[in-house]
């Protein structure tokens, strides 16, 4: 329930080729700088201006005046962001989303038509298809101990060997305003996240996780 294939639709992302390299989503953190750099000089220059260096913007996008577009990054088309956004890099942002005023990005990919609209922290992340960060949400992307990051379920425990390591988001995935994603949480698609949840290891595809971390299944 939490390989890239269980996740996410590839089809909507310009990352999908890297991807579909990789079995586990967090596996494609560490290449993600190299990564925007290469698409970004492959983009035309008919469709994206480059605005800095290695930081491209779709002509269609809305970028506001007070918003900081760290190298590297893409911002896709007919995306908006907002008001004191903070772009810190290796961020690359997908067709129709929403990065709110001050959201701030950092080596995360979110798929098209993400929305990150209000007071978000999202790093060292994948944010799926349509999924949406509540205002005030954020992911926790370091333990408080600085030990390596494992992702938990109810059968294994897998040692992603990352020191910095979020959220993956699958896609259509909900997550309610002012919860906090620990590191190493993996949500499934279709999923609803209580607000003011204290979310922690793999949460199923489908569900709801309720208040006080219990989780229930849709009915479909």
């Amino acid at each position: 329930m939490y390989t890239i294939n269980d996740l996410y639709d590839l089809n909507h992302t310009i990352a999908k080729d890297y991807l579909s390299k990789f079995t586990y989503p967090w596996e494609a953190l560490k290449g993600l700088k190299d990564l925007i750099i290469s698409l970004g000089q492959s983009l035309s220059n008919d469709e994206y201006e480059q605005v800095a260096e290695n930081v491209w913007v779709h002509k269609t996008a809305k970028v506001a005046p007070t918003a900081y577009l760290g190298s590297p990054c893409i911002i896709g088309a007919e995306t908006e962001v907002r008001h004191c956004a903070f772009i810190r890099g290796s961020a690359l942002v997908g067709n129709n989303c929403v990065v709110g005023n001050s959201v701030e990005l950092k080596n995360v990919i979110l798929f098209d038509n993400v929305q990150t609209p209000h007071y978000n922290y999202v790093g060292d992340s994948i944010l799926g298809y349509k999924s949406h960060m509540g205002a005030g949400s954020i992911t926790s992307n370091v333990k408080s101990d600085k030990t390596l990051v494992s992702v938990v379920s109810k059968e294994e425990r897998i040692n992603t060997g990352l020191k910095k390591m979020g959220a993956m988001l699958g896609d259509f995935v909900e997550v309610g305003c002012n919860s906090v994603l620990n590191p190493g949480t993996v949500i499934g698609r279709n999923t609803n996240i209580y607000p003011l949840s204290c979310v922690r290891g793999v949460i199923p595809e489908n569900s709801i996780l309720k208040t006080g971390g219990v989780v229930v299944i849709k009915e479909i």
